[in-house]
């Protein structure tokens, strides 16, 4: 019961369970909840209209009805548009609603599961004084387990989504790695988790069923911030882009599917091209045995180090590639080039380089059957982002046989044109 006792001895309650009174012995006035000295009634007054200008507030939040004393006690409406945002708006249905939805998400399923397995095997292929050895302690390595964990909380998320749809969800598959020291596993970890979280970004706006892209996108924030990890625990510098990049299903699916050996015969096999691989003969790599063999400050893991990008741009880079119609992946798929692609051999290809907002073109000069060079670009994001160069971090090149205007959102309409690729070049 709040009591405000004004000089008048007019007594106003309203249900909240506290009190306000004025103490005539004291000059001042006091609450059962602290001590409040005023000396002038008049201040005492204006605290009283504040109170009562506040009742209806006051009585609503304790179920009390009261009429509005000036104007609506409610909140008002939201700015008009969105999606699915009111009372009148369907419960939301987390499942696929078509089979692009359900082909993607099996590929988001099969990209976690190769990272719950590779986590643990790098864990247990490696020793504790291997790991030592390149800096990555006790505690770092409990880091790596957890990522792991996190896998089994993604993939069953995904499960749970694609489950009841027809095909089901793909269970695990077997799995080869090429990597035989723990830089190497390191190395891989950060450029797989890339791959992982960009195949997502490619596909989430497009998905039909919008509940199923909210659970997907909380899920791969997680991913995110795994590969940031492997390339602290490489000694990279922990982020060099402004933005990171999306890239379509056929280009997560391409760079994928080669490290899965065989998948359970139920699996529904995944739908989306492999394109013939394309391989960066002269590539940057993030591995520095040496360096990360140094004590912190100096080298090895951690939190960041200031180093030079490994890359720049007007860089000669050396391409091979394969030619179309290889057997392929789990599910024996044959290699394909896109729908368009010109098969006249004097036409021109290009690189395509795929990194933060852009997908930038440079010629590609043919130099046999199945080689070719080109020049790393140079430029920035914006004119007012000096430091962001175009091509950076743990970037995408694609061979295609046609510059075509692309965005992050319809980097799809690219996949036409593909004649080889996408390979991870790892600019910094």
């Amino acid at each position: 019961m709040l009591t405000i006792k004004l000089p008048s001895d007019q007594i106003l309650p309203v249900e909240v369970g506290w009190t306000v009174r004025w103490d005539d012995e004291v000059e001042g006035c006091w609450t059962n909840h602290r001590q409040a000295h005023v000396t002038s009634r008049s201040i005492l007054e204006m605290i009283a209209n504040v109170l009562l200008a506040a009742l209806p507030i006051l009585s609503a939040l304790n179920g009390v009805a009261a009429a509005p004393v000036n104007g609506s006690i409610y909140a008002p409406p939201p700015p008009p548009g969105g999606v699915d945002t009111n009372a009148t708006s369907p419960a939301p249905v987390y499942a696929p609603d078509s089979d692009f939805d359900y082909q993607s998400l099996a590929l988001a399923l099969h990209q976690e599961w190769i990272e719950l397995d590779l986590f643990h095997y790098g864990l247990a292929t490696f020793s504790d004084a291997e790991f030592d050895e390149y800096g990555i302690n006790a505690e770092q390595r409990s880091l790596i387990q957890f990522m792991a964990n996190q896998e089994v909380g993604h993939a069953t998320l995904i499960s749970n989504i694609v489950g009841g749809y027809p095909g089901g969800a793909p269970k695990q598959c077997t799995y080869k790695y090429n990597f035989t020291t723990v830089p190497e596993f390191v190395d891989f970890c950060q450029r797989l988790t890339r791959w992982g979280e960009s195949g997502v970004y490619g596909f989430l706006p497009h998905l039909d069923s919008r509940p199923a892209a909210q659970l997907l996108l909380q899920s791969i924030s997680t991913e995110a911030r795994q590969q940031m990890i492997f390339r602290q625990l490489s000694g990279l510098f922990p982020m060099p882009v402004y933005f990171e990049a999306g890239i379509p299903q056929t280009f997560a699916w391409t760079l994928l599917s080669p490290y899965i050996v065989s998948c359970p015969a139920e699996n529904t096999p995944i739908a989306f091209n492999i394109f013939p691989s394309l391989t960066v003969v002269n590539g940057p790599s993030g591995i520095d045995e040496a360096f990360q063999k140094l004590p912190y400050p100096t080298g090895g893991p951690a939190i960041t180090h200031n180093r030079t990008a490994l890359s720049y741009p007007g860089r000669l880079v050396e391409l091979a590639w394969e030619t179309p119609g290889q057997v392929v992946g789990p599910y024996n798929q044959t290699t394909a080039i896109g729908d368009l692609v010109t098969t006249n051999a004097s036409a021109p290809l290009y690189v395509a380089w795929t990194s933060q907002l852009n997908t930038t073109y440079t010629l590609l000069t043919v130099t046999g059957n199945g080689t070719g060079t080109t020049i790393q670009p140079n430029g920035t994001v914006f004119d007012s982002t000096p430091d962001d160069a175009i091509v950076n971090g743990t970037s995408f090149v694609t061979i295609v046989s046609e510059q075509l205007p692309v965005t992050s959102y319809n980097l799809s309409l690219i996949n036409d044109y593909v004649v080889a690729g996408p390979s991870i070049y790892q600019a910094s």
